[in-house]
């Protein structure tokens, strides 16, 4: 049996993307360049909310595609022999571009490294940085995100669950422990 605690609820996610927001932007000096790529499945979402609150800001929708990076990860084959492909959606050139990768958990590090091969692939981008709602430690590969939205310490046994009501009904993030 599982026991969730509940560690950010929805107020607490949309001030988080909220300062993200105002991080990228302080960041760059503007939106020039800028595009922004969620990793599926959520990071689709809060990528679409950072493009939202950018534009109220700006006044400029900026160029935003999601990417599904199933078959570049170097672990597929463990996860799933039959894995369900999503689509990737990228309309805009990657060249000379600042992308902003985005996802909801960084962990081990290889979704974020199946992500920057599978842009790669589009082109060459001139810089690749990575914003994530939660990160939990545990790196397996040496990649550190340039927008936290929260550290939250957990063991290798726990789960975090990130909902977002676009695809689930509801804003929360949760840590699952087992117990016995």
């Amino acid at each position: 049996m599982n026991q969730y605690d509940i560690i950010l609820d929805a107020a607490d996610i949309d001030r988080i993307i909220t300062r993200i927001s105002h991080e990228i932007l302080e960041k760059h000096k503007g939106v020039e360049n800028l595009t922004l790529i969620g990793i599926h499945t959520r990071g689709v979402y809060l990528a679409k909310r950072i493009q939202a609150i950018i534009d109220k800001i700006e006044g400029i929708s900026i160029p935003t595609g999601d990417i599904d990076i199933t078959l570049y990860r170097d672990d597929w084959t463990r996860i799933s022999h039959n894995p369900t492909v999503q689509s990737t959606d990228i309309t805009f050139s990657v060249d000379g571009k600042q992308i902003i990768l985005i996802d909801d958990v960084l962990f081990t590090g290889r979704t974020t490294r199946a992500a920057m091969d599978a842009i790669i692939d589009f082109g060459r981008p001139d810089r690749i940085e990575l914003a994530v709602l939660v990160d939990r430690g545990y790196r397996e590969l040496p990649i550190q995100a340039d927008y936290v939205g929260k550290f939250i310490e957990t063991r290798l046994s726990e789960t975090v669950n990130v909902l977002l009501a676009e695809h689930d009904g509801k804003d929360q993030v949760a840590i699952a422990k087992l117990s016995y």
